[in-house]
């Protein structure tokens, strides 16, 4: 085992998956963040945000040994996506297109944090229940004024990464003006195991397949608008915020899934794009700490999780002399992120400004593109090997 500290501050999905792999591949990692509280749901109720995992992802999580710890009932496979342009634009995704069983996987962020958070316990990663505070010559200090050393400190502590702050690297953040809203709804027709994309002017609503409830089909809604349309409805009671979806959604989908109907509270986050340098001496940022991509893909976690991956094998590929937290170690794992996160950001922001501009030429040049993509499969295959993701392995 190597036997130099690595402080992984932050302890959601990013820090916990971050922590677990440098275990696993031999490293000596602790991490710094408050106590792990798992969300206490009923029989069909579901945690509201849920994450929509590539291959590459789900490959990842298996070779930590958690892929088996999450319950199967509480996974929905994605076998298929359709997407509509706000004409009559329209691409479909066939997982048998690829040669594949699934082209995702949906799944609540908290049954990832609960399977995390059993592995750790089961490889006796310690947790020191506190939060960084500031760096120090040989670590970081507390906010409860322990002395931590460390040879290499990961942010891995969301977007308003104190260690990014602190590490003064550089960070740039634009914000959208849009807030994404999330919520559960019974659907009345069967979601067939598809995923469902609206691009409707500037807003953008996807429909996620979600396990059926006593009430029938449940789907996931995350529904990209203006912050003032978001803040309108999030100040309605909830009784106004059932009937205003109902209405929206049916005029939106055509009643692509009969009548859907609110069946949990509603959430509202802003939606910004976000990009760091990533690294300092004895620093690396993963995750949203890292970066932050528009969410219409649904590629944020895929993304921070591909930095774990990567971090973990440059670590694990250094020279013996060379510390986990000196520079040129770290500047082979910012030069390994930059393409594809770079990539996952111009196609995100890109098709979000495409479907934002304003006119009829614009309207119909990006519906006369979704057809035309639809009618090449060698495009529609390569679009789908894009969103899997690669697998590198590194254990």
């Amino acid at each position: 085992m190597n036997k130099e500290t690595i402080l992984v501050c932050g302890g959601g999905i990013a820090g916990m998956a971050c922590a677990l792999g440098l275990k696993k591949a031999g490293f000596n990692p602790q991490i710094v963040a408050p106590a792990y509280k798992p969300m206490s749901l009923g029989p069909h109720q579901y945690h509201p945000r849920v994450y929509a995992l590539s291959a590459a992802s789900q490959a990842f999580l298996e070779e930590l040994g958690v892929w088996g710890l999450m319950n199967a009932d509480r996974i929905t496979p994605v076998s298929g996506m359709e997407l509509y342009g706000d004409g009559d634009g329209f691409v479909q995704l066939d997982s048998w297109q690829n040669a594949e069983s699934n082209l995702t996987w949906i799944i609540e962020s908290g049954e990832i944090e609960r399977a995390l958070h059993q592995a750790l316990q089961v490889y006796n990663v310690t947790w020191q229940v506190d939060l960084f505070d500031q760096f120090t010559a040989t670590g970081i200090q507390t906010q409860k004024g322990a002395q931590l050393a460390a040879d290499l400190i990961i942010g891995a502590d969301g977007a308003g990464s104190q260690v990014r702050k602190k590490a003064h690297i550089e960070h740039h953040s634009r914000p959208y003006k849009h807030n994404g809203v999330v919520a559960h709804l019974d659907a009345e027709l069967p979601h067939q195991n598809i995923a469902y994309q609206w691009f409707v002017g500037d807003a953008v609503l996807a429909l996620l397949p979600m396990p059926d409830t006593d009430q029938g089909p449940q789907v996931s809604m995350v529904w990209s608008v203006q912050e003032s349309q978001a803040n309108a409805f999030m100040a309605m009671d909830p009784e106004a915020q059932a009937a205003h979806l109902q209405s929206l959604l049916g005029a939106l989908t055509q009643h692509r899934l009969g009548t859907l109907r609110l069946r949990s509270q509603a959430f509202a986050f802003p939606l910004t794009v976000e990009r760091s340098a990533m690294i300092a001496p004895k620093v690396a940022l993963v995750g949203d700490a890292a970066h932050r991509v528009h969410p219409l893909a649904g590629q944020g976690l895929n993304l921070g999780l591909g930095d774990i991956e990567e971090l973990i094998r440059v670590l694990r590929a250094k020279a013996s002399y060379q510390s986990v937290g000196e520079l040129r170690v770290l500047e082979r794992y910012r030069r390994a992120r930059v393409e594809p996160i770079m990539a996952m950001r111009w196609v995100t922001h890109g098709l979000h400004q495409l479907f934002a501009l304003p006119g009829a030429p614009a309207a119909f040049a990006r519906n006369v593109g979704m057809n035309v993509v639809n009618k090449l499969p060698f495009i529609k295959r390569q679009l789908m090997k894009s969103a899997a993701g690669k697998k590198t392995g590194f254990l």
